[in-house]
């Protein structure tokens, strides 16, 4: 399989995680798949330079590396806690070869309801990691997220909140991720996607479709592309129009597809990237 419609796609680790790394490149090269977004956990378990031998030996570029962050604690040993875990985050990065480090920001802490506050302290790790990452060849990338996930998982919820952190911070250092399924319902979003463009500030574009019903643990109701509202080729058209010419990566979480044969969720996946994103004409 050699479509050229899949040239900038990523498959998003989690997207087929019941795979394991080793069935996971295995099924790249069979698909002709050359992107690979990767998460921390199962890195780690696998060993991090096995993992990164892993993917090279494979010929597979390494996206996107999932996820560093997690840093609104007020407690200055959680603070400092988490600094060093994100450290950890930009070293493992640099070891699989990805430029790419993506932050869900973290929620607020228990007994807090300062959301500004919590922003700053955001801003005040940044200040610390961005000058790290940027030693080690890394960016760091703002996630927003739904606002659904504001309180528990991630304070930073449009892309405009996302810029005005990131902007405090050289763009070589520091800025976003443009993901479908968090931002599409924003009518900012398409304004913000061109500011974030012009600063070069555009570091992973990523796509899941928004279905409904949620599902009672929503964090896992990432649609399939195209089983939902959201129109994949005007997003693209948006973040192209700003001047991104990177992989397009496919971060899905979703029970009924981890119940799935991986291997064919994978080819469903590309497929319907394809169609839905791809560089070929629309519909093939």
């Amino acid at each position: 399989m050699n479509d050229p419609g899949l040239s900038r796609f990523s498959i998003n680790q989690m997207t087929v995680k019941q795979l394991s790394l080793p069935e996971l490149t295995a099924a790249c090269a069979e698909l002709g798949i050359g992107h690979v977004g990767l998460w921390r956990e199962p890195v780690q378990a696998y060993g991090v330079e096995a993992a990164a031998k892993l993917v090279r030996d494979a010929g597979l570029t390494v996206t996107t590396l999932c996820r560093g962050g997690f840093l609104t604690a007020v407690d200055p040993g959680e603070r400092a806690g988490a600094l060093a875990d994100n450290r950890r985050a930009v070293d493992e990065a640099a070891a699989l070869g990805t430029d790419t480090l993506v932050l869900v920001s973290g929620g607020l802490p228990p007994g807090e309801k300062d959301l500004r506050a919590a922003r700053e302290r955001i801003a005040d790790a940044l200040a610390e990691l961005g000058p790290y990452a940027e030693r080690h060849g890394v960016r760091l990338a703002i996630e927003p997220l739904h606002p659904m996930f504001a309180s528990d998982r991630c304070v930073v919820s449009t892309l405009a909140q996302a810029l005005d952190l990131a902007e405090r911070f050289p763009a070589r250092q520091v800025g976003v991720t443009v993901d479908t399924y968090h931002i599409w319902w924003d009518d900012r979003a398409p304004e913000q996607i061109a500011r974030a463009g012009a600063g070069g500030r555009i570091h992973t574009f990523q796509l899941a479709d928004w279905t409904t019903p949620l599902p009672e643990g929503v964090l896992n109701g990432r649609g399939q592309i195209g089983d939902g509202a959201i129109d994949m080729r005007e997003w693209k058209g948006y973040v192209e129009a700003a001047g991104y010419t990177g992989a397009i990566e496919v971060e899905l979480f979703n029970e009924g597809l981890w119940a799935r044969d991986g291997r064919e969720v994978l080819a469903e996946t590309a497929a319907r990237f394809a169609a839905h994103a791809g560089d070929g004409a629309p519909g093939k």
